[in-house]
């Protein structure tokens, strides 16, 4: 069953018309390939009329299936019903030479790798247009001030759009993991029962996977090694462990006691069935929610790797529900993220406020610099700041009134820094002096 949050392009990768027509094009080409050959009996004529009337019915495969419990058999069957129709009874049936020399997994596991390399690419292109708003509010925000945070700490001041340019980078790996798993997933196999080309020659495949875009599989034994499936679900975690770090940092921006950022709240949404003046990141915690589910299935992916000699079918049930589930998961939830990030409302007033919360207390590290610049040592440099940050902290903790953090610096006799020299040092302009090279290199991030 497709999920119902799928968006219509992936959801249609994952449909059984699409899955069948994969298969039909296929058995097409390979009996195209025989027919050039020659090895085998069938003819251009015969290929022709089987590229012209093989056809299929999904209900119809979905009866012949009840009764022969294979799908492949059911399918192979239902497009014999089309490609020998009208036929008399004593004429050669053309349908005879569909799947010659091949096994069921020939046919399965190549589609499915065509499967993966579409659904790939409609997340490269995802990916594509997140990048591109990342990078182009990193440069819209450049010099927006805002206070970083380590340990959910106010540390020292940056800007936002250092955050949307982290974003923006993040955006490119996995731009550039998603294109290399697609080379790896571009595969096909037609080889045969155990991969020896027994009853089909090795140029049958490589016409099959020239027409469709893929590269033979070196050494199937039938099945395309899972381990390619494997990177392709791990990659799918990463890239949704990306996009949860971001709508994680969104929601947390969006807290009442922090509100420096807020997803888009659409006219006449209601964010509370009990509080009407709640305005919640919904969509930004769905993006979490949806990453789990991604991130889960790569287990799958790494348990169906360990097959039993050749080949076995203890991956087939599980990764018809991991492969779809998560592209369209994926897909589905950096929809989401796209649309956060290109109307995340930004309230830089309370940036500044937030900035100045802490009575100037992140400024601590240029102070220290400084007085050890005066010729201190460290260990008595920070002693001196230390003892006055903790006497301001105390005061904010209490939420008592008293001295700022350049204020009780001042009244401290062991602290010999002058007037113009704490002007200098608690100017939050002087921590970017050098932040210019980000953007610089934000510059070569390409999309």
């Amino acid at each position: 069953m497709i999920p119902r949050y799928s968006r219509p392009e992936m959801a249609r990768i994952w449909e059984l018309e699409n899955k069948f027509d994969i298969w039909r094009e296929i058995e097409v080409l390979a009996c195209e390939a025989q027919a050039e050959l020659g090895e085998c009996g069938i003819t251009a004529e015969e290929a022709a009329h089987i590229r012209a009337t093989g056809a299929f019915e999904v209900e119809r495969i979905d009866e012949i299936e009840r009764t022969t419990n294979h799908d492949v058999i059911a399918f192979l069957t239902n497009m014999a019903e089309h490609i020998d129709a009208g036929l008399g009874l004593d004429e050669p049936k053309p349908s005879r030479w569909v799947h010659y020399g091949m096994t069921s997994s020939d046919l399965g596991d190549t589609a499915l790798c065509y499967q993966m390399m579409q659904a790939v690419d409609i997340l490269i292109d995802d990916v594509k247009r997140i990048g591109e708003i990342c990078k182009r509010r990193a440069f819209e925000t450049r010099e927006m001030l805002c206070v970083g945070r380590t340990h959910g700490i106010h540390a020292e001041p940056m800007t936002m759009g250092m955050k949307f340019g982290r974003w923006a980078w993040a955006m490119r790996r996995a731009l550039e993991r998603l294109e290399r798993t697609r080379e790896v997933v571009a595969v096909g196999a037609i080889s045969g029962a155990v991969g020896s080309y027994s009853n089909i020659d090795p140029l049958v495949e490589g016409y099959v996977c020239e027409k469709l875009g893929l590269a033979p599989e070196p050494l199937s034994t039938q099945v395309i090694p899972r381990d390619r499936h494997a990177q392709l679900l791990a990659v799918l975690a990463t890239v949704a462990a990306t996009a949860e770090e971001i709508a994680t940092e969104v929601r947390a921006l969006q807290k009442s006691d922090t509100l420096e950022a807020e997803e888009p709240f659409a006219a006449g949404q209601k964010g509370s069935s009990a509080m009407p003046h709640k305005r919640n990141p919904i969509t930004a915690e769905r993006i979490c929610g949806l990453a789990r589910v991604v991130k889960a299935s790569a287990q799958v992916g790494f348990d169906n790797v360990a097959l039993w000699h050749e080949r076995d079918i203890s991956h087939s049930s599980a990764e018809r529900v991991v492969l779809a589930d998560s592209t369209i998961a994926l897909d589905y939830l950096l929809g989401k993220l796209e649309w956060v990030l290109d109307g995340l409302v930004l309230y830089p007033e309370r940036m500044r406020a937030n900035l100045e919360a802490t009575r100037g207390l992140i400024y601590s590290s240029r102070v220290l610099l400084a007085l050890v610049d005066t010729g201190i040592t460290r260990e008595d440099a920070y002693a001196i700041v230390q003892r006055n940050a903790m006497r301001v902290w105390d005061d904010i903790q209490q939420a008592r009134s008293g001295p700022t953090y350049r204020e009780a610096l001042e009244s401290d006799p062991e602290c010999t820094l002058s007037a113009a020299q704490l002007d200098e040092l608690f100017d939050p302009r002087a921590f970017l002096s050098r932040v210019g090279v980000v953007f610089e290199r934000l510059e070569e991030c390409g999309f």
